[in-house]
């Protein structure tokens, strides 16, 4: 008579979960699809298998679809940027990139496209509110400081993203006496909210 312990296949050992990794692909997967289809027509399943993850992980890591919302728009907004603006080249380099062509991968458009939808969403709007006060709005009230930082603030970032908008629709980047006029008249917009008064 054969061991049983011989006939029994070898296993392998229990792969080893990344809970972190498993959260940041859920969070990837779920701005790709906010971006594509608006918070009210993802779906979490949907979510889910784009990475990879069983849906009852949404739940876990972020309570449900309204939560795990809330976290990819905040994750769509990196405030760390901001501290290592240049006060000195800021404008000029701003709009030096402004100038150029939209970016040709995917995720800068897509965050774009994100947040679009979100703004666009009854249901959604308000939470983008509270997402770009406090990841947006703040640190660059704090970065610009000086008299009336909030309205400076709220100008700064409506021309940023008017300037952002017109280069993705535009796709390709200025020449000529075009791009040198949109660089000069961008960066002197804004110097002008650079300054406190």
């Amino acid at each position: 008579m054969s061991d049983v312990s011989t006939l029994a296949p070898d296993r392998a050992p229990p792969r080893r979960r990344d809970a972190q990794a498993t959260r940041a692909a859920i969070l990837e997967a779920a701005k790709a699809q906010f971006a594509r289809l608006g918070y009210d027509r993802a779906a979490l399943r949907d979510i889910a298998a784009e990475a990879g993850a069983d849906v009852a992980l949404i739940k876990r890591y972020f309570g449900g679809k309204e939560a795990l919302f809330t976290e990819a728009l905040k994750a769509s907004f990196r405030s760390d940027r901001l501290r290592g603006w240049n006060r000195a080249t800021f404008a000029r380099d701003i709009a030096t990139t402004m100038a150029g062509a939209a970016p040709s991968e995917e995720a800068p458009t897509h965050g774009f496209q994100f947040l679009l939808r979100a703004a666009t969403s009854p249901t959604t709007a308000p939470l983008l509110n509270v997402a770009v006060q406090e990841r947006f709005l703040e640190p660059i009230r704090e970065w610009l400081g000086g008299e009336d930082a909030p309205a400076r603030a709220r100008v700064l970032a409506a021309v940023f993203i008017g300037c952002l908008v017109e280069r993705l629709i535009r796709g390709e980047a200025l020449e000529g006496r075009e791009r040198d006029v949109f660089i000069e008249r961008v960066t002197s917009t804004f110097e002008a909210l650079l300054g406190d008064g």
